[in-house]
Protein backbone atom coordinates (compact mmCIF):
# COMPACT_ATOMS: atom_id res chain seq x y z
CA UNK A 1 0.00 0.00 0.00
CA UNK A 2 1.44 3.43 -1.43
CA UNK A 3 0.00 7.17 -0.84
CA UNK A 4 -0.78 8.19 -4.04
CA UNK A 5 -2.02 11.75 -3.41
CA UNK A 6 -2.70 14.26 -0.43
CA UNK A 7 -5.29 17.02 -0.57
CA UNK A 8 -6.46 19.41 1.97
CA UNK A 9 -10.65 20.44 1.63
CA UNK A 10 -11.63 23.81 3.92
CA UNK A 11 -15.15 24.66 5.03
CA UNK A 12 -16.82 27.36 6.57
CA UNK A 13 -16.64 27.96 10.24
CA UNK A 14 -17.96 31.20 11.06
CA UNK A 15 -15.59 33.47 12.55
CA UNK A 16 -13.25 30.68 11.73
CA UNK A 17 -12.30 27.61 8.79
CA UNK A 18 -12.47 24.14 9.24
CA UNK A 19 -10.03 22.24 7.30
CA UNK A 20 -8.88 18.78 6.21
CA UNK A 21 -6.45 16.53 5.05
CA UNK A 22 -7.18 13.76 2.47
CA UNK A 23 -4.45 10.76 2.55
CA UNK A 24 -5.80 8.25 -0.42
CA UNK A 25 -3.77 5.19 -1.01
CA UNK A 26 -3.17 3.44 -4.50
CA UNK A 27 -6.05 0.54 -3.21
CA UNK A 28 -8.83 3.56 -2.50
CA UNK A 29 -8.15 3.00 1.38
CA UNK A 30 -8.97 6.79 2.75
CA UNK A 31 -7.64 8.66 5.51
CA UNK A 32 -8.58 11.70 7.03
CA UNK A 33 -7.36 14.12 9.85
CA UNK A 34 -8.71 17.73 10.64
CA UNK A 35 -5.80 20.61 10.92
CA UNK A 36 -5.67 24.16 11.36
CA UNK A 37 -4.84 27.32 10.23
CA UNK A 38 -5.82 30.92 12.10
CA UNK A 39 -3.74 33.99 12.51
CA UNK A 40 -1.01 32.49 14.17
CA UNK A 41 0.06 30.25 11.25
CA UNK A 42 -0.65 31.72 8.38
CA UNK A 43 0.29 29.27 5.69
CA UNK A 44 0.22 26.20 7.27
CA UNK A 45 -2.00 24.73 4.03
CA UNK A 46 1.07 25.44 2.12
CA UNK A 47 3.72 23.73 4.04
CA UNK A 48 1.31 20.56 4.04
CA UNK A 49 1.75 21.01 0.39
CA UNK A 50 4.95 21.16 0.35
CA UNK A 51 5.86 18.04 2.71
CA UNK A 52 2.85 16.33 1.23
CA UNK A 53 5.48 15.73 -1.76
CA UNK A 54 7.73 13.45 0.58
CA UNK A 55 5.23 11.60 1.47
CA UNK A 56 4.14 10.53 -1.74
CA UNK A 57 5.17 7.03 -2.90
CA UNK A 58 5.28 5.54 0.68
CA UNK A 59 3.56 2.90 2.84
CA UNK A 60 0.96 5.21 5.35
CA UNK A 61 1.10 1.99 7.39
CA UNK A 62 4.90 2.59 8.52
CA UNK A 63 3.32 5.48 10.08
CA UNK A 64 6.10 6.02 12.90
CA UNK A 65 9.08 5.66 10.17
CA UNK A 66 7.35 8.20 7.88
CA UNK A 67 6.42 10.85 10.66
CA UNK A 68 10.49 10.41 11.80
CA UNK A 69 11.48 10.88 8.34
CA UNK A 70 9.91 14.17 7.66
CA UNK A 71 10.57 15.37 11.20
CA UNK A 72 14.41 14.62 10.42
CA UNK A 73 13.83 16.50 7.19
CA UNK A 74 12.89 19.31 8.88
CA UNK A 75 15.34 19.42 11.85
CA UNK A 76 16.88 22.79 11.38
CA UNK A 77 13.02 24.06 12.32
CA UNK A 78 11.61 22.44 14.64
CA UNK A 79 7.77 22.56 15.86
CA UNK A 80 5.56 25.44 14.69
CA UNK A 81 4.05 25.46 11.67
CA UNK A 82 6.20 22.36 10.37
CA UNK A 83 5.07 19.81 13.23
CA UNK A 84 1.98 20.71 12.80
CA UNK A 85 2.27 20.09 9.38
CA UNK A 86 3.91 16.40 9.98
CA UNK A 87 1.13 16.00 12.65
CA UNK A 88 -1.55 16.34 9.40
CA UNK A 89 -0.04 13.76 7.41
CA UNK A 90 1.09 11.40 10.52
CA UNK A 91 -2.61 11.81 11.82
CA UNK A 92 -4.20 10.60 8.27
CA UNK A 93 -1.73 7.66 8.33
CA UNK A 94 -2.96 6.53 11.41
CA UNK A 95 -6.33 6.35 9.87
CA UNK A 96 -5.52 4.56 7.03
CA UNK A 97 -3.71 2.26 9.46
CA UNK A 98 -6.67 1.45 11.56
CA UNK A 99 -9.14 1.04 8.97
CA UNK A 100 -6.81 -1.18 6.91
CA UNK A 101 -6.56 -3.72 10.47
CA UNK A 102 -10.65 -2.85 10.78
CA UNK A 103 -9.93 -1.10 14.15
CA UNK A 104 -10.59 2.18 16.14
CA UNK A 105 -7.35 4.40 16.47
CA UNK A 106 -7.39 3.93 20.21
CA UNK A 107 -6.91 -0.04 19.50
CA UNK A 108 -3.41 0.49 18.29
CA UNK A 109 -2.26 1.56 21.61
CA UNK A 110 -3.76 -0.28 24.39
CA UNK A 111 -6.90 1.32 24.55
CA UNK A 112 -9.91 1.84 25.49
CA UNK A 113 -9.08 2.86 28.73
CA UNK A 114 -12.56 4.54 28.94
CA UNK A 115 -15.76 4.09 26.47
CA UNK A 116 -17.26 7.83 28.08
CA UNK A 117 -15.41 10.76 28.46
CA UNK A 118 -16.25 14.00 30.47
CA UNK A 119 -16.41 17.11 28.69
CA UNK A 120 -16.39 20.54 29.40
CA UNK A 121 -17.84 23.50 27.68
CA UNK A 122 -15.29 25.39 26.14
CA UNK A 123 -15.47 29.26 25.31
CA UNK A 124 -18.71 29.49 27.50
CA UNK A 125 -19.94 33.16 26.42
CA UNK A 126 -16.61 34.16 25.13
CA UNK A 127 -17.33 33.82 21.16
CA UNK A 128 -20.96 35.20 21.89
CA UNK A 129 -19.69 37.94 23.00
CA UNK A 130 -16.68 38.69 20.25
CA UNK A 131 -19.05 37.52 18.03
CA UNK A 132 -22.43 38.66 18.81
CA UNK A 133 -23.65 39.47 15.51
CA UNK A 134 -23.12 36.51 13.89
CA UNK A 135 -24.37 34.15 17.30
CA UNK A 136 -27.18 36.32 17.51
CA UNK A 137 -28.45 36.17 13.92
CA UNK A 138 -26.64 32.82 12.41
CA UNK A 139 -26.76 30.20 15.17
CA UNK A 140 -29.62 32.15 17.12
CA UNK A 141 -28.10 31.87 20.40
CA UNK A 142 -29.57 34.91 23.47
CA UNK A 143 -27.82 38.14 23.61
CA UNK A 144 -24.93 38.71 26.18
CA UNK A 145 -25.07 41.84 27.77
CA UNK A 146 -25.04 41.91 31.47
CA UNK A 147 -23.27 39.49 34.14
CA UNK A 148 -27.21 38.23 34.74
CA UNK A 149 -26.77 37.38 30.94
CA UNK A 150 -23.63 35.06 32.13
CA UNK A 151 -25.59 33.88 35.24
CA UNK A 152 -28.21 32.63 32.93
CA UNK A 153 -25.67 30.89 30.37
CA UNK A 154 -24.20 29.00 33.20
CA UNK A 155 -27.52 27.92 34.53
CA UNK A 156 -28.50 26.76 30.89
CA UNK A 157 -25.00 24.54 30.39
CA UNK A 158 -25.92 22.70 33.73
CA UNK A 159 -29.46 22.67 32.20
CA UNK A 160 -28.01 21.00 29.00
CA UNK A 161 -25.77 18.35 30.85
CA UNK A 162 -22.73 19.70 30.81
CA UNK A 163 -20.95 19.32 34.56
CA UNK A 164 -18.37 22.17 33.33
CA UNK A 165 -17.56 24.99 31.37
CA UNK A 166 -14.46 27.34 30.80
CA UNK A 167 -14.42 30.95 29.62
CA UNK A 168 -12.00 33.94 29.05
CA UNK A 169 -11.93 37.15 30.42
CA UNK A 170 -15.04 39.41 29.26
CA UNK A 171 -15.29 43.24 30.70
CA UNK A 172 -18.94 44.59 31.00
CA UNK A 173 -17.96 48.07 30.74
CA UNK A 174 -20.39 49.34 27.58
CA UNK A 175 -23.49 48.20 25.66
CA UNK A 176 -21.73 44.82 25.23
CA UNK A 177 -19.11 43.23 26.69
CA UNK A 178 -15.40 42.77 25.37
CA UNK A 179 -13.40 39.78 25.15
CA UNK A 180 -9.99 41.16 26.88
CA UNK A 181 -6.78 39.03 25.97
CA UNK A 182 -3.86 42.16 25.80
CA UNK A 183 -1.30 39.15 25.19
CA UNK A 184 -2.96 37.61 22.34
CA UNK A 185 -4.01 39.69 19.32
CA UNK A 186 -3.55 42.92 18.06
CA UNK A 187 -6.71 44.63 19.98
CA UNK A 188 -5.53 45.81 23.11
CA UNK A 189 -2.16 44.33 22.68
CA UNK A 190 -0.01 45.33 25.55
CA UNK A 191 3.32 43.61 24.50
CA UNK A 192 4.55 44.59 28.39
CA UNK A 193 1.86 42.05 29.59
CA UNK A 194 1.36 44.48 32.47
CA UNK A 195 -1.17 43.90 35.39
CA UNK A 196 -4.08 45.64 35.46
CA UNK A 197 -6.42 45.98 38.70
CA UNK A 198 -9.44 46.47 36.84
CA UNK A 199 -9.39 43.53 34.54
CA UNK A 200 -9.03 41.69 37.66
CA UNK A 201 -12.21 43.11 39.14
CA UNK A 202 -14.11 42.16 36.09
CA UNK A 203 -12.86 38.27 36.17
CA UNK A 204 -14.03 37.93 39.43
CA UNK A 205 -17.10 39.43 38.95
CA UNK A 206 -17.50 37.16 35.66
CA UNK A 207 -16.69 34.14 38.10
CA UNK A 208 -18.86 35.00 40.63
CA UNK A 209 -21.75 35.13 37.80
CA UNK A 210 -21.31 32.14 36.45
CA UNK A 211 -20.62 30.07 39.56
CA UNK A 212 -24.01 31.70 40.45
CA UNK A 213 -25.41 30.19 37.35
CA UNK A 214 -23.56 26.96 37.41
CA UNK A 215 -24.39 26.04 41.14
CA UNK A 216 -21.75 24.45 43.59
CA UNK A 217 -20.48 21.29 41.94
CA UNK A 218 -20.12 22.26 38.28
CA UNK A 219 -16.83 23.06 36.90
CA UNK A 220 -15.44 26.05 36.36
CA UNK A 221 -12.47 27.10 33.94
CA UNK A 222 -11.10 30.53 32.89
CA UNK A 223 -8.21 30.32 29.95
CA UNK A 224 -6.00 33.76 30.97
CA UNK A 225 -3.97 32.45 26.81
CA UNK A 226 -1.13 34.42 26.90
CA UNK A 227 -2.37 37.56 28.50
CA UNK A 228 0.33 38.66 31.45
CA UNK A 229 3.53 38.14 33.29
CA UNK A 230 3.61 36.34 36.54
CA UNK A 231 2.75 38.79 38.55
CA UNK A 232 -0.54 39.30 37.46
CA UNK A 233 -1.23 35.85 36.95
CA UNK A 234 -0.59 35.12 40.84
CA UNK A 235 -2.61 37.49 41.75
CA UNK A 236 -5.54 36.53 39.23
CA UNK A 237 -5.33 32.90 40.91
CA UNK A 238 -5.40 34.24 44.36
CA UNK A 239 -8.46 36.32 43.37
CA UNK A 240 -10.34 33.47 41.37
CA UNK A 241 -10.11 31.24 44.62
CA UNK A 242 -13.37 31.40 46.43
CA UNK A 243 -15.27 30.73 43.16
CA UNK A 244 -13.67 26.79 43.78
CA UNK A 245 -12.09 27.12 40.13
CA UNK A 246 -11.44 23.76 38.55
CA UNK A 247 -8.26 25.01 36.93
CA UNK A 248 -6.99 28.62 36.07
CA UNK A 249 -5.42 28.47 32.22
CA UNK A 250 -2.48 30.44 31.12
CA UNK A 251 0.47 30.00 28.58
CA UNK A 252 4.12 30.93 30.12
CA UNK A 253 7.15 30.16 27.83
CA UNK A 254 9.31 29.59 30.94
CA UNK A 255 9.20 26.38 33.03
CA UNK A 256 9.94 27.91 36.08
CA UNK A 257 8.34 31.23 35.55
CA UNK A 258 5.07 29.49 35.68
CA UNK A 259 6.22 26.64 38.39
CA UNK A 260 6.20 29.79 40.81
CA UNK A 261 2.45 30.94 39.45
CA UNK A 262 1.65 27.40 40.66
CA UNK A 263 3.51 27.53 44.13
CA UNK A 264 2.68 30.83 45.37
CA UNK A 265 -1.40 29.79 44.87
CA UNK A 266 -4.16 27.07 45.86
CA UNK A 267 -5.82 27.60 42.53
CA UNK A 268 -4.99 24.16 39.99
CA UNK A 269 -3.00 25.28 37.22
CA UNK A 270 -3.36 23.92 33.73
CA UNK A 271 -1.29 25.17 30.59
CA UNK A 272 0.87 23.77 27.51
CA UNK A 273 -1.40 23.85 24.66
CA UNK A 274 1.10 26.03 22.72
CA UNK A 275 3.78 23.61 23.54
CA UNK A 276 5.28 20.66 21.21
CA UNK A 277 6.89 17.58 21.81
CA UNK A 278 8.09 15.66 24.71
CA UNK A 279 11.40 17.41 25.10
CA UNK A 280 9.68 20.78 25.26
CA UNK A 281 6.81 19.25 28.03
CA UNK A 282 9.42 17.69 30.82
CA UNK A 283 10.89 20.80 31.67
CA UNK A 284 7.48 21.67 32.79
CA UNK A 285 7.16 18.40 34.18
CA UNK A 286 10.60 18.43 36.11
CA UNK A 287 9.63 21.88 37.89
CA UNK A 288 5.98 20.37 39.19
CA UNK A 289 4.51 23.60 36.68
CA UNK A 290 0.92 22.38 36.00
CA UNK A 291 -1.64 20.35 37.88
CA UNK A 292 -3.40 19.23 34.49
CA UNK A 293 -0.99 19.10 30.85
CA UNK A 294 -3.06 20.17 27.93
CA UNK A 295 -2.06 18.52 24.76
CA UNK A 296 -3.06 19.58 21.14
CA UNK A 297 -3.65 16.39 18.80
CA UNK A 298 -3.66 18.27 15.47
CA UNK A 299 -0.32 20.21 16.29
CA UNK A 300 1.36 17.82 17.89
CA UNK A 301 0.38 14.74 16.30
CA UNK A 302 -0.97 11.88 17.53
CA UNK A 303 2.05 9.52 17.95
CA UNK A 304 4.16 12.50 20.45
CA UNK A 305 0.34 13.16 22.07
CA UNK A 306 0.76 9.25 23.22
CA UNK A 307 4.06 9.84 24.67
CA UNK A 308 3.65 13.02 26.27
CA UNK A 309 0.98 12.06 27.97
CA UNK A 310 2.70 8.81 29.10
CA UNK A 311 5.59 10.82 30.30
CA UNK A 312 3.05 12.84 31.62
CA UNK A 313 2.42 9.80 34.22
CA UNK A 314 5.37 9.44 35.00
CA UNK A 315 4.92 12.41 37.43
CA UNK A 316 1.42 12.10 38.14
CA UNK A 317 0.07 14.10 35.95
CA UNK A 318 -3.18 14.10 33.91
CA UNK A 319 -3.90 15.90 30.50
CA UNK A 320 -6.73 17.50 28.57
CA UNK A 321 -6.77 17.76 24.93
CA UNK A 322 -6.87 20.47 23.23
CA UNK A 323 -9.85 20.79 21.15
CA UNK A 324 -11.16 24.18 19.73
CA UNK A 325 -12.07 22.60 15.93
CA UNK A 326 -14.30 20.42 14.03
CA UNK A 327 -16.27 17.07 14.70
CA UNK A 328 -13.29 15.32 13.37
CA UNK A 329 -10.90 16.64 15.61
CA UNK A 330 -13.05 15.73 18.25
CA UNK A 331 -13.06 12.53 17.39
CA UNK A 332 -8.82 12.26 16.88
CA UNK A 333 -9.13 13.96 20.72
CA UNK A 334 -11.66 11.49 21.88
CA UNK A 335 -9.01 8.17 21.09
CA UNK A 336 -6.23 9.94 22.57
CA UNK A 337 -8.34 10.36 25.70
CA UNK A 338 -9.52 6.59 25.38
CA UNK A 339 -5.37 5.73 24.58
CA UNK A 340 -4.35 6.49 27.95
CA UNK A 341 -4.80 5.93 31.26
CA UNK A 342 -4.51 9.64 32.62
CA UNK A 343 -7.11 11.64 31.28
CA UNK A 344 -8.44 14.58 33.42
CA UNK A 345 -11.50 15.87 31.30
CA UNK A 346 -12.23 17.12 27.28
CA UNK A 347 -12.73 20.17 25.76
CA UNK A 348 -15.67 20.64 22.89
CA UNK A 349 -16.89 23.55 21.44
CA UNK A 350 -20.97 23.45 22.03
CA UNK A 351 -21.97 26.79 20.36
CA UNK A 352 -20.83 26.48 16.86
CA UNK A 353 -22.10 26.43 13.46
CA UNK A 354 -25.57 25.09 12.19
CA UNK A 355 -23.85 23.12 9.42
CA UNK A 356 -21.19 21.27 11.51
CA UNK A 357 -22.72 18.17 11.95
CA UNK A 358 -23.00 18.05 8.22
CA UNK A 359 -19.27 17.90 7.49
CA UNK A 360 -18.83 14.49 8.75
CA UNK A 361 -20.38 10.78 8.31
CA UNK A 362 -20.80 10.45 11.68
CA UNK A 363 -21.32 13.54 14.28
CA UNK A 364 -19.88 12.94 17.87
CA UNK A 365 -22.29 11.43 20.14
CA UNK A 366 -22.95 13.42 23.63
CA UNK A 367 -24.96 12.45 26.70
CA UNK A 368 -25.11 13.94 30.33
CA UNK A 369 -22.12 16.06 29.07
CA UNK A 370 -20.44 12.83 28.43
CA UNK A 371 -19.01 11.92 25.14
CA UNK A 372 -19.79 8.44 23.74
CA UNK A 373 -16.39 7.26 22.66
CA UNK A 374 -16.25 6.13 18.72
CA UNK A 375 -16.59 2.65 17.81
CA UNK A 376 -15.89 2.55 14.00
CA UNK A 377 -12.43 1.69 11.99
CA UNK A 378 -9.76 4.58 11.94
CA UNK A 379 -11.30 7.94 13.52
CA UNK A 380 -15.06 6.89 13.53
CA UNK A 381 -15.89 9.14 11.08
CA UNK A 382 -15.14 10.81 7.75
CA UNK A 383 -15.26 14.01 6.09
CA UNK A 384 -18.41 14.43 3.98
CA UNK A 385 -16.69 16.11 1.10
CA UNK A 386 -19.87 17.27 -0.53
CA UNK A 387 -20.86 19.02 2.95
CA UNK A 388 -17.55 20.66 2.66
CA UNK A 389 -18.01 22.23 -0.76
CA UNK A 390 -21.58 23.21 -0.24
CA UNK A 391 -19.89 25.04 2.53
CA UNK A 392 -16.50 26.77 0.66
CA UNK A 393 -14.65 29.37 3.79
CA UNK A 394 -15.41 33.12 3.79
CA UNK A 395 -12.29 33.87 6.47
CA UNK A 396 -9.02 34.13 4.78
CA UNK A 397 -6.22 32.28 5.63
Amino acid sequence: MRIARIDDLHADAGWRTFSFLKLTTDEGLVGWSEFNEAQWNPGLTSVIRKLAQSAIGQDPRAVGRLSATLTAMTRMAPGGMVQQAIAAIENACLDVKAKALGVPVYALFGGPYRERLQLYWSHCGTFRARNHEFFEKVIGTPPLRTLDDVKALGADAVRRGYRAIKTNPLVFDGERPRMVNPGFGVVGLDLAHNYDAGLVSAITDQLAAFRDGLGYAAGLMMDLNFSLKPEGLVRIAHAAQPYRMTWLEMDVHEPRALAHVRRSCATPIASLEAIYGRRHYRPYFDHHAVDVAIIDVLWNGFLESVRIANMAEAYEINIAPHNFYGHLATMMSAHLCAAIPNFRIMEIEVDDVPWKDELVTVAPKIENGELLLPVGPGWGAEVNEEAVRAHPPKQPR
